[in-house]
Formats: structure tokens, sequence, C-alpha cells
């Protein structure tokens, strides 16, 4: 990378400041745990004295920038205690953490063999708090590694959740959840987060100063480039859908060699959309990086300059009005490699059981497993980020919160969603880019409607109204609606005779 290119914070410690207001609770100059600092005390075994006044205890408990003890020279003190700085920083990495009691609740409800339906609740909320701690560690790996290899780190891990989830539902031979899950991921951040975004945000900054109605403004760049690749990814989702009804409508071949068509389509175009993904990482990264820097002048507090990473992770950096500050870093890239292995393995866990109890669910709650897959499964992996989003945007720094929406939405079109096909391919599961129907055109009208929204690089409470609406009445269409009208076959059939008969 040039010369100029300096290391960024990730992204979403730029957010995380924002929201929890960490400098507050920052107490001169950050140190890695077990540096030397103005709490270490001055004899190895004597008592520390905080700076800002706090008592050893408060700063054993609740400082997660250091913990007494792990200075010592003694094993038995100093290890014990870089553990719990590790357990406490992470538990302290976000207030949605409080819903990590229901992970081993979840974990012996599965295992136990307790109604289904309480088996997916518990582990519903379980995972909610386990992707914010894969997002947390996913970061605080990211900033020792510099900004390319942060960013292709946090491509990869930012939508991890999704992906588990989806990839165990592939496993058990849920195509339809997975289809409903990625479309959901989609139109979830498209619809509601960036909505939620433009509505608060416009409601909170609604006049200036002089009392005279204003817009919220975000870097158009980012938008326009989204705008483009979602078309994109549209046009991939409806080729195939319309292929199928055409040849449905034919009467040579039979349906297995139907399918076979359109699973060869759904494999190249997969690797297409993979091989695109790669060279929008470059783009952002390496060679164009520098279309997605901007100062915004109109920021209050700093002056932000984001550089679109990848998916739901984008690099920031806040510049003070006395100058940058510096990334906050809670404990080393082992320790939080150690945290992201068990996070993940817990989350497979629960995941596992949460697939399981769908059919149950499916039948005693006479809910769709569209809905399921569209509306539920993406707030599983996705509520810490819309929470914080949302925050944001109404602190008025609309570029952080399109990051979170446009980042996530650009990786599970053009990566997740693709690699699960060949995943699918690989596992021997009839994974395609055959999407139902209803949900094809769901995405298409959403993209639509976004690309209107944003191409100005302005916004206000009234779209975000709009967009919401949308998400709403298509979630609402999904509820009231069984499985059974759903199904790509039948729908497929009333298409083709519909349109033969004209």
């Amino acid at each position: 990378m040039d010369g100029d290119s300096v290391n960024l914070p990730s992204f979403h410690n730029q957010v995380r400041k924002t929201v929890t207001g960490l400098t507050a609770h920052s107490y001169g100059p950050h140190h890695e745990n077990g540096e030397p600092n103005e709490h270490t005390p001055l004899v190895g075994n004597g008592s520390a004295v905080a700076a800002n006044g706090h008592s050893e205890t408060w700063e054993f408990f609740f400082n997660t920038h250091y913990t007494p003890g792990t200075d010592n020279s003694k094993p038995w003190v100093k290890y014990p205690a870089h553990t719990w700085h590790i357990t406490k920083a992470t538990l302290l990495s976000s207030p949605v953490n409080i819903l990590l009691i229901a992970v081993p609740i979840g974990i012996i409800a599965g295992q136990a063999g307790w109604d289904p339906v309480a088996v997916f609740v518990i582990n519903f909320f379980a995972i909610i708090p386990l992707a914010a701690v894969l997002s947390f560690a996913t970061e605080e790996i990211s900033a020792k590694l510099g900004e390319a290899l942060g960013g292709l780190l946090n491509a990869t891990f930012g939508n991890a959740v999704e992906l588990i989830v989806s990839i165990i539902a592939l496993r058990d031979r849920q195509i339809e959840v997975v289809k409903s899950s990625m479309i959901g991921s989609i139109l979830s951040n498209l619809l509601l987060v960036m909505g939620m975004c433009f509505f608060f945000g416009g409601i909170a900054n609604m006049r200036d100063g002089n009392g005279h109605g204003q817009e919220q403004s975000f870097q158009t760049i980012t938008a326009q480039t989204t705008a483009s690749l979602m078309t994109l990814s549209a046009a991939s989702m409806i080729l195939p859908g319309t292929l199928f009804m055409i040849i449905n409508d034919s009467e040579k071949g039979d349906d297995a060699e139907r399918n076979q068509i359109i699973l060869s389509l759904s494999r190249g175009t997969a690797i297409i959309l993979l091989l695109l993904y790669v060279l929008y990482l470059f783009f952002q990264l390496r060679t164009h990086h520098k279309l997605f820097s901007a100062e915004s002048g109109e920021q209050d507090v700093s002056q932000l300059r984001p550089e679109a990473a990848a998916a739901n992770v984008q690099s920031a950096v806040a510049q003070e009005h006395s100058g940058e500050e510096e990334a906050e870093v809670h404990m080393s890239p082992i320790s939080a490699g150690v945290v992201l292995i068990v996070t993940t393995v817990l989350v497979s866990i629960c995941a596992d059981y949460l697939v399981e109890s769908i059919d149950a669910l499916v039948e005693r709650a006479h809910i769709s497993r569209s809905f399921i897959g569209l509306i539920l499964i993406p707030i599983v992996g996705n509520a810490a980020e819309h929470v914080t989003a949302v925050v944001v945007a109404i602190k008025n720094k609309m570029d952080l919160a399109m990051g979170v929406a446009i980042g996530s939405s650009i990786q599970i079109a053009l990566f997740v969603t693709p690699f699960l096909v060949v995943l699918g391919w690989i596992m021997d599961r009839e994974m395609d880019l055959h999407f139902e129907t209803f949900e094809t055109v769901s995405f298409a009208l959403a993209v639509l409607v976004v690309i209107y929204t944003v191409q100005d690089g302005k916004s206000n409470y009234l779209e975000g109204a709009m967009l919401m609406a949308l998400y709403i009445i298509i979630a609402l269409a999904f509820f009231v609606t069984p499985s059974v009208y759903f199904n790509t076959d039948w729908v497929a059939g009333k298409l083709s005779s519909l349109v033969g008969s004209t």
C-alpha cells in the first residue's frame, strides 16, 4: 500500500467508543494488559493506587485495560490474573453480554431434550451475545494486524454467526431455511437497520442551530458502489428463477435434468460472485482506498475517515481536535484468538440445537420456515450491531451507521451466499441460487427502493420510515402465509401457466 496509508483502528472500535463512551473510562494513554502504567505498583507485591482514584477492587472487576496481578512475577498469580482479565474484557465488551447466561441453559436444554420450542427460544437468545463476543474478538485481533490483514480477517468473520447457522442447516438439508436466512440478512440490513438509522437519526438531528429542518449526510461513494453490487446480486438471483420457470414449462426433459441445469447455473454464478468479492476487497483495501477516504467536516465531535474494508467490518480513523486517537486494545492477539475459537464452538453448539428445533416450531407455532429464516435468524446474528448502528446515527455519525448496514449486506450477497452454494456442492446438497419467487421479488424491490433512497448521500426520518414500512410489509406477508404456499414447484407451475395463457 502506498506510503501515506496508515494502520487504521477498526471500524467497530470507533463504533464501540461512540456508543459506550469508553473514553470516559480511559485514564491516560492505553496500555496492553501487563505493560507498566500508572496502575502498576512501584513494588511488585505492593498495593496499586490507581491515578484515577479507584480502588484495586474496582480495577480488578471493572477495568478492561488492566487487572492487578497480571504484572506479578509469580506464575501462580500472573496466569490466573491474565485469564480473569481476558474473561472480564470479553464480558464487559457489550451490554448485550448479559444474555450470555442463556448459553449454558440453552446447551443443557438441548442436551436434556427439553420442549423443542423452549430449546429454540433459549438458544435464540444465547446466540445474540455470542455474536457480539465474536465481533469483539475479531476486532481485537485485527487491531494488531494492520489495515489489509485486519480488513481481510473482518471480512471472513463479519457474518460468522449467519454462516455457522446456515452451514448447520445445510448439513441437515434445511435448504429453505438457508436461502431465507440469506435473503433475510440482506433485507434486515438494507431496510430495517438502515431505515431505523435514517428515522431515529433524522428525529434526533431534525433541526439545525437556527431551528430549520435539516438532513443528515453520508459519503455517496460507498452507497453508490454498494447499490451497483446489490443490483448485480439481485440479477444473479433473478436469472436462475427465470430460467427455472422457462424450463419447467417445457415438456422436454424430466425434473432431475431441470434441477441439474439450475444447479450448474447457480454453481457457476457462485464462483463468479466469489471472484468479484475478492476483487471488491482488493479495490477498497489496496488500489482505490482513497476513494473511500474523506473527511467529514460536518461532524461535531470528531473528523472521520471511513474506509470500507469489507462486509460489516470497515476501518475508520477518529481525529480529535488535538489529533488522532489510539485504537482500543484489551488483550493480545493470541488471547483474542482463544476467545474467537471458544466462541465459535459455542455458537456451533447452540446453532445445532436451534436448527434441530425448527421443525417442531413450524408445526406447533404454525409459522413458515421462510419466516424463521427471513426474519428470526437474521436477528440472532446482527442484533448487537443493529443497536450500535442506530445509536451512532443518533449521534450524527452516519458514515459509521451506513458502514454496518451496507458492509454486511455486501458480504452476505457476494460472499456468504455463493460460498454456501459451493459448500453445498462439496457436501452433495442441492443448494442453488434459485430462491423462492416471492423472496426474489421482495429482494429486488428492496434493492430498487434503497438505490433511490441513498443516491443523493442524504437521509431524513421520512426516508427511514419508508424503508421500515417496506420491511414490515414483507415480514407480515411471510408471517401470515403458511410454508405450503411457498413451495417452489407449485409457484413456478402457476406462473408458467399464467405466462402461457397470455
